[in-house]
């Protein structure tokens, strides 16, 4: 999938440097560049997951194919019994 690139605002730009004065301020340890990195890696996992999930972080999930495990309801697999067995002891 090819995605089309989209220009940064000139203004974006003198907003995030407007307190530069030296090489670290960008690229030093707690330098803009890799502040910019993190963010943007975080914003495209979460975009990531989302698609995946077929939902945002913190939002509802609605599924009508019922693949999820609605309150009340029990695990019924060998190791959560096995689990349950032990916490009862």
């Amino acid at each position: 999938m090819t995605v089309a690139k989209k220009a940064v605002p000139k203004e974006w730009l003198d907003s995030l440097l407007a307190d530069y004065r030296k090489p670290e301020d960008l690229i030093g340890e707690n330098g803009l560049l890799k502040q910019l990195t993190r963010l943007l890696v975080e914003k495209a996992l979460e975009t990531e997951m989302a698609a995946h999930l077929g939902h945002g972080k913190n939002e509802p999930v609605e599924n009508s194919t019922g693949n999820t495990l609605a309150a009340g309801k029990t695990n019924t697999s060998a190791g959560a019994k096995r689990y349950s067995e032990r916490l009862r002891k």
